[in-house]
């Protein structure tokens, strides 16, 4: 088996075609990252927390 330029170096990377590895990480083409965060994906800002307004 060759080694994959992608795996983070635990060597238990499973890199998909699109650069996806099981453990969320994505192939930036340099190096494993965490994806960007999709607004879809954010947590929704709680109510008196930062950014809140006063009614």
């Amino acid at each position: 088996m060759n080694e994959d330029e992608r795996c983070c170096g635990t060597g238990t990377c499973i890199v998909d075609a699109e650069g996806r590895c099981w453990c969320g990480q994505q192939w930036d083409g340099q190096t494993m990252c965490r994806p960007p965060m999709d607004k879809a994906d954010a947590p929704a800002p709680q109510e008196g927390g930062p950014g809140a307004t006063a009614h």
